[in-house]
């Protein structure tokens, strides 16, 4: 390195604003494909150009320093704007190409994302997307990756995102378990049933309805119990076909199961809030530029879930 030419730095300090992004050595040289050592040569040879330092190590995580910061903060839009104008150019060269990395949930990417995804790679052949199946809330950028598919009331402000569907939360059962303890007729009758609930907080789980009726405008909370709680639809679905209680459920996870009667509807006069989220949302790191192969998947998505996750249901048991 030429410590005298600032152009044999610019390098280097595209890596320092990866660092900054992944928050550690090994996740930075991961983003950009070198190795750890590499990476860490790069920074300590800016350092040295630089006569300060500007990177805190520890064993687990390094930190910027005021300098490195200052630093980052002052280049970080140039490498943005190169970036942008990079995309723009590679966009027109043809057919959408690259690899898309996704994070979505993993019940949604069971029932729904994979399912649609087979059509899609065959529209784009020279697309790859490696999809990460997590209900954990990833940080995008510090990930690195491109969208996450987030089913929430509102997403952060931080991000861009792309209302694909609207959603409604169901409460289901099994035409066994109904029969066997009866089709609850008001919120409140669900305090003498077996509830199978997502578990939010800790304490007696709650679930607030609102009805349909205008009469009666004010929402109703109901405490619930039951001998499971579990974080994920499905195994929440599931546990319901088995006749186990009556579980609130996204739509998209009850689809299928009340399409085919393996499960029926409860309570459709009332619409539960506050669970799970109203709209499906395609989300990516704020950037004046998104990619094509952004674009056309979530194009895509806005497609194939333009008419959203309710089912036709077979006719519904009566109450006993």
């Amino acid at each position: 390195m030429r410590q005298g030419n600032v152009e044999y730095l610019w390098e280097h300090l595209h890596w320092l604003v990866v660092l900054d992004q992944q928050g550690s050595f090994s996740k930075a040289a991961a983003r950009l494909g070198v190795s750890k050592a590499s990476m860490s040569q790069h920074i300590a040879d800016l350092e040295k150009a630089a006569g300060i330092m500007l990177v805190q190590r520890t064993t687990r995580s390094a930190t910027l320093t005021a300098a490195g910061r200052e630093l980052v903060e002052s280049t970080r839009g140039a490498f943005d704007r190169i970036a942008t104008s990079f995309a723009n150019v590679r966009d027109l060269a043809g057919a959408p190409r690259g690899l898309l990395r996704v994070t979505a949930p993993v019940a949604f990417s069971r029932q729904q994302l994979v399912p649609t995804l087979p059509a899609f790679l065959r529209r784009y052949p020279d697309i790859q997307i490696e999809l990460d199946m997590s209900d954990r809330i990833r940080p995008l950028a510090q990930e690195g990756f491109d969208l996450a598919v987030r089913h929430t009331a509102a997403p952060p402000e931080t991000h861009v995102a792309w209302a694909l569907a609207p959603t409604r939360t169901v409460l289901a059962a099994s035409r066994a378990y109904l029969r066997a303890r009866g089709m609850p007729a008001s919120p409140a009758a669900l305090a003498g049933h077996v509830c199978l609930h997502y578990p939010r907080t800790h304490g007696t789980p709650t679930w607030t309805f609102v009805s349909a009726d205008a009469g009666q405008p004010d929402p109703v909370t109901v405490p619930v119990s039951g001998q499971l709680a579990v974080n994920n639809s499905e195994a929440l679905r599931d546990a319901a076909m088995s006749g186990l209680g009556i579980a609130l459920l996204p739509d998209f996870s009850a689809q299928s199961a009340l399409q085919s009667g393996r499960l029926v509807e409860v309570l459709p006069g009332w619409r539960s809030t506050g669970v799970f989220g109203e709209w499906l949302y395609a989300i990516r790191p704020y950037s004046a530029h998104a990619s094509r192969v952004s674009q056309v998947f979530v194009e895509y998505l806005r497609e194939a879930y333009a008419q959203g996750f309710a089912p036709r249901q077979p006719k519904r048991l009566h109450r006993t």
